[in-house]
């Protein structure tokens, strides 16, 4: 059972709520109902990275941090239970600050080109300039990061910002892991754990700035205990973990998402029921995504329904008539 769903029978078994007061407004949650629910009830959103709803909030980006009156430090609003008679604010200047420096730190050290536009909204919103640490430091220091000596970190170049550089690595045909675009946002490592795969294929390893996603002793994918659900990709919010159908078509510069259709079926394979997002771009299927809201698949697909639609395209390259497989 996901952390939703739990959740959620919990709200159900007790009518017992909590008060208490976001930005000056008034408001009534159930009990045990996070911070973050609290501000979503009075339609204030708050920006966040790691936080999944299907997911065990894990507290790692520290964008969603509020001000609470009565606390020395900023608390994560994706994870801390409501109290009664709690005040909160989530826009305060110390909350800006703090929100506006770790959104630098991640932009100078990752690549969030592939990142959604929301991501790019927030760095606009809290006028975050990663700039100011300096250009990323090119050097060979991060190419060989899944094999560093644990707690031996190499200096970058005066004037240089350190960053997760690195080549992605290529070693299957379903999906690649460009972990230069990685932010350590626990969730790929949380949907193959307890909350969705129970797989346990990927864990962090190493401490610091050295710490990083990896196999067991940093095997290749297909010599791991992966069994390529794909429900790691389903959650990452900045194209670390990506199709290879789509990064093909990034590196060959034909990937436009505003040319893409989406559309919803039942997987064929057998008779769960999971719904299927057709992402079709050009009448064929780039990539194939389930909706986080689905009460059958909560976002979770297997191997067959995630990469297994290949056999549509074939169809239609073996008549040598072109089929049209989903309209928006």
């Amino acid at each position: 059972m996901t952390v939703a769903a739990t959740t959620h029978r919990l709200h159900l078994k007790t009518n017992r709520t909590v008060d208490l007061t976001v930005d000056g407004q008034h408001v009534r949650v159930p009990e045990g109902s996070t911070i973050m629910k609290a501000c979503q009830e009075v339609g204030i959103g708050t920006p966040t990275l790691c936080y999944e709803q299907t997911l065990t909030p894990v507290n790692a980006c520290r964008v969603c941090v509020v001000e609470m009156e009565g606390s020395r430090a900023l608390v994560p609003a994706c994870a801390r239970k409501v109290e009664p008679d709690m005040v909160i604010w989530t826009d305060s200047e110390r909350v800006r600050h703090s929100r506006k420096l770790v959104l630098e730190l991640l932009a100078s050290s990752v690549d969030l080109s592939y990142a959604p536009d929301e991501v790019q909204g927030y760095l606009d919103h809290y006028d975050a300039r990663p700039e100011r640490f300096g250009p990323p430091d090119t050097s060979d220091g991060a190419v060989h990061r899944d094999h560093t000596q644990a707690g031996h970190h190499i200096p970058t170049t005066n004037g240089y910002a350190a960053t997760v550089a690195q080549p992605p690595k290529i070693d299957n045909e379903l999906y690649i892991r460009d972990y230069s675009r990685c932010i350590l946002c626990y969730k790929c490592v949380e949907a193959c754990g307890v909350d969705a795969q129970n797989t346990f294929a990927i864990a962090v390893a190493g401490r610091g700035f050295d710490a990083h996603i990896s196999t067991e002793f940093a095997a290749p994918l297909p010599d791991s205990a992966c069994v390529y659900c794909g429900n790691c990709i389903a959650v990452c919010p900045t194209g670390a973990l990506i199709f290879k159908s789509e990064y093909d078509m990034r590196q060959a510069e034909t990937w436009d998402e505003e040319r893409q259709t989406e559309t919803d079926t039942i997987c064929p394979y057998c008779g769960v029921g999971c719904t299927l997002r057709l992402h079709v771009q050009d009448n064929r299927i780039v990539k194939v995504t389930s909706p986080m809201d689905h009460d059958v698949t909560n976002g979770n697909l297997c191997i067959k329904g995630r990469f297994g639609w290949q056999f549509v395209q074939n169809r239609a390259r073996d008549t040598g008539v072109e089929e049209s497989v989903g309209t928006s």
